[in-house]
């Protein structure tokens, strides 16, 4: 028997030890906590303001606090987002939110439609450029940023209020829902009501808006507003991503860590549809496009499209009389 045990403990000690996949931190699941708390309206004081030069878009995009502010589609007067902002972590010492922890400074295109931002950390540990421009061929908003020193995550936080709701408090009025696609990876925030408060509004439609990016998103959840469940506390907290697949009935917020390459880049869109599958797709379609082809296409901005519009007729000047002088006709 003793020579028996010995060559077992040999045994052991001559296998290689088995490599072990690391596991999500925790597994998915309906977030905890709904349904948030109560949504706001976006910011009044913007920045910048941009659509597409074209008529293919009928999507409206603002800036506001050097962060992504209301998004109107399909209508002017129907906002769909609260803010969206950027999240670095280093995956363990330190979460940095955009809006909270950056300077940042505004630059618009030459065209008037397109909106850079530098943001600064106030640390001094990166930079992040974005570049916001609607997509000129369909609903949706196309980001392009570029975080460096690169080595950091990225991650983006969608506070949504699709619809002009959101959810959240103790009424829970016109809420959204929230899922992460499971063919995508990607995250949707919906509202499927159509019937709203405000006096002489009666074209509302269900309204879906999706996040996707160039690159399938490495880790994407949805949550609550304020609560355990919102990606931000969870990135302020541990400096991870719990990925929590469905938020029903609430202040859905969307994060998701983005697919930057070696440079630090990534481009991601939010597209918008009147349902997920048309609002995964259109995302999906805009954050593929090269961004420089997106880019190219509005830099004409309205002045191109007054210059492609026929010249209207002119009508005879008519000369006006002089003092004293009496009109024709009189």
């Amino acid at each position: 028997m003793r020579d028996f045990r010995r060559f077992v403990v040999a045994l052991v000690l001559c296998v290689p030890p088995v490599a072990v996949a690391a596991g999500p931190a925790v597994a998915a699941g309906p977030a905890p906590t709904g349904p948030g708390v109560a949504s706001h309206f976006g910011l009044a004081r913007k920045d910048c303001v941009g659509t597409a030069a074209g008529r293919a878009s009928k999507v409206w995009y603002t800036v506001a606090g050097g962060v992504l502010s209301d998004v109107y589609e399909p209508t002017i007067d129907n906002t769909n987002v609260e803010t969206m902002q950027f999240v670095v972590t280093d995956g363990a010492t330190f979460t940095e939110a955009q809006a909270r922890d950056t300077t940042y400074r505004v630059e618009t295109g030459r065209s008037g439609l397109s909106c850079t931002v530098t943001s600064t950390s106030r640390s001094g540990r990166y930079r992040l450029t974005t570049t916001y421009v609607t997509d000129p061929g369909s609903d949706a908003v196309v980001v392009r940023t570029r975080l460096q020193p690169p080595g950091l995550r990225l991650y983006v936080r969608l506070d949504a209020s699709v619809n002009g709701n959101g959810g959240g408090g103790p009424a829970d009025g016109g809420a959204d829902t929230g899922t992460v696609d499971a063919a995508t990876g990607a995250p949707v925030i919906s509202d499927t009501g159509t019937e709203t408060s405000a006096p002489e509004r009666d074209y509302a439609v269900p309204t879906h808006l999706a996040l996707r990016a160039e690159r399938r998103l490495p880790r994407a959840g949805v949550g609550y507003a304020g609560t355990s469940g919102d990606g931000l506390a969870q990135l302020d907290a541990d400096h991870e991503l719990t990925a929590y697949d469905s938020a029903p009935r609430g202040n859905v917020v969307a994060t998701a860590r983005l697919p930057i390459d070696a440079s630090g880049a990534v481009t991601f869109a939010l597209g918008f549809g009147r349902s997920a599958e048309a609002a995964l797709r259109t995302a999906g379609q805009a954050a593929a496009r090269p961004f420089a082809s997106t880019l190219a296409s509005v830099r004409g901005g309205l002045g191109g499209l007054r210059r492609r519009a026929a010249p209207a007729a002119r009508r005879p000047r008519r000369r006006l009389p002089a003092v004293g002088e009496r009109a024709e006709g009189q």
